[in-house]
C-alpha cells in the first residue's frame, strides 16, 4: 500500500454518502418490516421468518456471482459504478412494493408477494448495488489512510440515516396516514431519497485505471523472483506471468477457490454476517419498547445512544488507527469492551432501569466504533493478502463478503425475529402479551446482543491480516 494521496475531501464526502442510499433500504427494511408484515399485513411471524431464510439460501449464491460480474466488467464508468448506479433503480421500487402488500389478497399470495419483492430486492438488486460500492474502496485509492478514512465516513453516514429512520418512521407513518397507506407513502419517499444520493455518490468518485491499480509495490516486485516451488500451496510466477495472469479472467469457479483458500475473508464473512445480526436483533426492539418498556417511542430514544457515540467514535476512528499503527489491537479491545457493556445493559434490562441501560448501550456503541469504521480497509488488506500469496487481483469478488455479510445476517436475524417471535406465543396488537412472550423479549434484546459480541470478539482475536501481511513483505524482500 502506498501513500500518495488519491482522494480529495470531497470524494470521500460523496461516497461515503452512499449508505444513506444503502439504509433508507437496509435500515427501514431491518427495523420494520417484521412489524408491518404481523400487525399490519396480517401475517404470520414464523412463516414470515420462514420465508425469508429460504430466500437467504439464493441470497448466498448471487454474492459471489455479482462479485465476478464486477471483476470481469470494463466500462467507461469503470468496473463496480455501474453495478452500483444501474441495479439501485430495482432497489427502490422492490422497497415500496414490500411495503404495499395488497390487502385484499388472500394469505397464500401475500406470502408468495412478499418472498418474491423480498428476494429480488436483497439477492439480486441490493446485492449487485452493495458489493460494487464496498468494491469501491479498493479501486478509486490505493492509500491505506483513506481506506480507513472512507469507511469511517461512510458508516458516519449508514449509523446517522438508521438513526433518523428509527427515529422519525413511526411518527412518519402515523404523518402518512397510518395502516397500510402510512407504510406504502413512507416507503416511497425513503425509496426517493436512496435513488437521488446513491446516484450523486456513483458520480462523486472516479475508479483508478487499471494501469494505477496493477503497480506493485517494491515487496510485490521482490515476490515476483520466488518460485512456486518454495511456496506449493500457492501458485507464484516470475513478475511477467503474475502480469499476464492478473489480466486474464478468473472463472466463478476459479474466484471461490482462491476465496475460500484465504482464511482472513472466511473471518471477515463471520465478523460481517455477526455484526449484522447484532444490528438485526437491536432493531426489532421495537417489540421490546412496546411490549416491556411500555413506550414504542423509546426505539428513538435508544436509537441515539447506540448511533451517537457510534458516529462520535467513527470521526476519530482513522487518528486513533493511525496512532496505533494497526487496526488488530484496537478492534480487539473495543469489542472485549463492548461485550462488558453489553452485559450491563441486561442487568439494567432485568431492573427495568432505563438510564442505565442507556448509558450502558452508548459505552457499547463507542467501543464497536473502531471495527465499523476500518472493516471496510481489513477487507481490503484482505484482498492485498490474496494478490500478494496468489498474484491474483479479485477486488469484486472479495468485497462480496460485505454483501453476503449484510444479507445473511441481516435477513437471518429478521428471520430468528419471526420465529423466536412465534415460539414465544407473540399475539398481533395485542395490548398485553403473554408471559411465554415476554420471557422471549428479554431473551432477544438482552441476550443475543451480549452473546453475539462475544463471538465476535472471539473472531477479531484471529483476524491478523495486517501482521500476515507485514510479515509476507519482510520475508520477500530479504
Amino acid at each position: 500500500m502506498d501513500n500518495k494521496k488519491y482522494l480529495k475531501w470531497y470524494n470521500k464526502i460523496g461516497y461515503g454518502s452512499g449508505d444513506i442510499a444503502g439504509n433508507v433500504v437496509y435500515a427501514f427494511l431491518a427495523t420494520f418490516v417484521m412489524i408491518y408484515l404481523t400487525d399490519t399485513a396480517g401475517l404470520n411471524a414464523g412463516i414470515v421468518g420462514t420465508l425469508m431464510m429460504v430466500s437467504k439460501i439464493f441470497d448466498g449464491f448471487t454474492d459471489v456471482i455479482f462479485g465476478s460480474l464486477i471483476d470481469k466488467t470494463k466500462t467507461k464508468l469503470g468496473k463496480a459504478r455501474p453495478w452500483m448506479l444501474y441495479p439501485y433503480i430495482g432497489c427502490s421500487l422492490m422497497l415500496v412494493a414490500i411495503f404495499a402488500v395488497p390487502p385484499q389478497w388472500g394469505d397464500v399470495a401475500k406470502y408468495a408477494y412478499f418472498f418474491i419483492t423480498y428476494t429480488l430486492l436483497n439477492g439480486v438488486f441490493f446485492t449487485a448495488n452493495n458489493i460494487a460500492y464496498s468494491a469501491l474502496t479498493a479501486l478509486i485509492t490505493r492509500n491505506g489512510n483513506e481506506r480507513v478514512q472512507m469507511g469511517s465516513i461512510r458508516f458516519i453516514f449508514a449509523f446517522g440515516t438508521s438513526l433518523l429512520i428509527q427515529s422519525v418512521t413511526v411518527k412518519a407513518v402515523e404523518w402518512c396516514g397510518g395502516g397500510a397507506e402510512g407504510w406504502r407513502t413512507v416507503a416511497i419517499i425513503y425509496a426517493i431519497i436512496g435513488l437521488i444520493v446513491n446516484t450523486i455518490s456513483v458520480f462523486s468518485v472516479k475508479e483508478l485505471p487499471e494501469k494505477e491499480l496493477k503497480k506493485e509495490n517494491p515487496a510485490d516486485e521482490e515476490a515476483a523472483k520466488f518460485s512456486s516451488d518454495a511456496y506449493p500451496d500457492f501458485e507464484l510466477a516470475d513478475k511477467e506471468n503474475r502480469v499476464k495472469d492478473e489480466s486474464k479472467k478468473y472463472s466463478l469457479v476459479d474466484s471461490a477457490k482462491i476465496l475460500l483458500a484465504n482464511k482472513y475473508y472466511i473471518l471477515i464473512c463471520g465478523i460481517y454476517i455477526l455484526t449484522q445480526l447484532f444490528s438485526s436483533t437491536l432493531s426489532m426492539g421495537i417489540y421490546y419498547m412496546t411490549y416491556i418498556l411500555g413506550d414504542a417511542d423509546l426505539l428513538g430514544t435508544f436509537s441515539l445512544a447506540i448511533n451517537i457515540p457510534m458516529i462520535c467514535g467513527l470521526l476519530i476512528t482513522p487518528f486513533i488507527v493511525k496512532k496505533c499503527k494497526g487496526m488488530y489491537k484496537l478492534n480487539l479491545t473495543g469489542y472485549l469492551i463492548s461485550t462488558i457493556a453489553r452485559a450491563l445493559v441486561m442487568v439494567g434490562g432485568y431492573m427495568q432501569n432505563i438510564p442505565m441501560m442507556l448509558i450502558f448501550t452508548g459505552v457499547a456503541a463507542i467501543a464497536m466504533s473502531p471495527m465499523q469504521g476500518d472493516l471496510n480497509a481489513l477487507i481490503a488488506a484482505c484482498s492485498d493478502y490474496t494478490y500478494r500469496t496468489t498474484g491474483k487481483r479479485i477486488d469484486g469478488t472479495m468485497y462480496s463478503c460485505s454483501s453476503l455479510g449484510v444479507k445473511i445476517g441481516g435477513g437471518v436475524g429478521t428471520a430468528l425475529t419471526g420465529w423466536l417471535l412465534a415460539a414465544g406465543g407473540y399475539v398481533a396488537n395485542a395490548a398485553v402479551q403473554p408471559e411465554s412472550c415476554i420471557n422471549m423479549l428479554h431473551f432477544m434484546y438482552l441476550w443475543l446482543p451480549m452473546i453475539l459480541n462475544l463471538l465476535i470478539t472471539i473472531l477479531l482475536s484471529r483476524l491478523t491480516v495486517e501482521k500476515a501481511n507485514e510479515d509476507w513483505d519482510k520475508t520477500h524482500s530479504n
